[in-house]
């Protein structure tokens, strides 16, 4: 009783092996190299403390998806295996954080479409608009003429008395209009300047050309032009519709090979629907468009059949009952 045995082993026996780590525990990186195929995701995002799991993968599968793909509830439901009410809730996350937008806009053909706007960083695209923001106020505010003081009332000419009329007051004589081969400036004191775009002879284009330069925003956010450059561009947009260019043709003109830096998008596009004005197209010659128009609907007056003829009358087989029935696709 007098020998003492301890109940636990020395603890020597246990061989307890240390790492030389000093975080032995929690994750290790093994970090490969990808080529392609990857998604740069910012920690802002997949460390979000109030976005849930599943909104947070959604927002990284979603800015890995190509330009145009379709990123509705129920494409993502079919992706998933959770439900359309968890994919719509965790999208309505999405927006409430600033990493998606869903916007409905109005095509060039008049449909509603539901446009999706994934943002890979919602702080640093509010930052930049809002600076966008300040240059473009600030450059407005450099820009604006100083108002103009009202010239003098001029008081109207009093009509001479009687008394003031002299013989020799003689009423100066009217200048005499220039002659149309005349020059009074020498050739190089008159600069030439490019000719203006021509004025759309209707104002039938101004409408789809304000909404298509209105619509520039979902093809690049840094084309958000203001009201008064839209008022300013649609003249020059509708001159292009004018002759003869498609809504596409346009969009394609403004919206392709963009500089890496836009500062001023009004300027560019000013620049480029001056620059890239297509030619008028020919104008057909009567004879040509008299030719290919077809002969108007005419109601035949004995069976009421529609048959196309330049004035009313009866059609063929009225008018030649009798090889109507000797026809194998004629009556009876």
């Amino acid at each position: 009783m007098a020998e003492e045995k301890p109940n636990a082993p020395a603890r020597a026996q246990y061989e307890i092996r240390r790492s030389p780590s000093p975080h032995p525990s929690g994750v290790h990186q093994v970090t490969e190299f990808q080529d392609p195929g990857y998604t740069i995701v910012g920690n802002h995002l997949t460390q979000h403390r109030s976005l849930s799991g599943l909104a947070i993968g959604l927002a990284a599968y979603i800015q890995s998806l190509p330009e145009g793909a379709p990123v509705d509830i129920r494409t993502l439901a079919k992706r998933f295996p959770e439900g359309r009410g968890r994919i719509a809730a965790s999208l309505r996350e999405l927006e409430a954080h600033g990493y998606l937008e869903r916007v409905r806009r109005r095509t060039d053909d008049g449909r509603m479409v539901t446009l999706t706007l994934s943002y890979n960083n919602p702080a640093a695209t509010r930052a930049r608009r809002a600076r966008e923001s300040a240059e473009e106020a600030k450059r407005r505010t450099a820009v604006t003429p100083a108002p103009v003081a009202p010239a003098p009332a001029v008081p109207p000419p009093v009509a001479p008395t009687r008394a003031s009329r002299t013989p020799t007051s003689v009423p100066t004589p009217a200048p005499a209009p220039a002659s149309p081969h005349a020059r009074t400036d020498p050739p190089h004191a008159r600069p030439e300047l490019p000719p203006p775009p021509p004025e759309p002879r209707t104002r039938a284009q101004h409408t789809p050309a304000a909404a298509l330069l209105a619509n520039l925003r979902y093809e690049d956010p840094r084309l958000l032009l203001s009201v008064r450059d839209v008022h300013r561009l649609t003249p020059a947009v509708a001159g292009w519709l004018e002759r003869g260019a498609s809504p596409e043709a346009v969009r394609n003109a403004l919206t392709t090979g963009l500089p890496a830096t836009l500062r001023h998008p009004a300027a560019l596009l000013t620049h480029r629907l001056t620059e890239l004005l297509p030619p008028p197209l020919p104008a057909a010659s009567p004879a040509a468009t008299a030719r290919a128009r077809p002969a108007p609907l005419q109601t035949c007056d004995g069976c009421e059949r529609a048959f196309r003829a330049p004035t009313p009358g009866r059609c063929r087989d009225c008018r030649h009952p009798a090889v109507a029935s000797r026809s194998p696709t004629g009556p009876g």
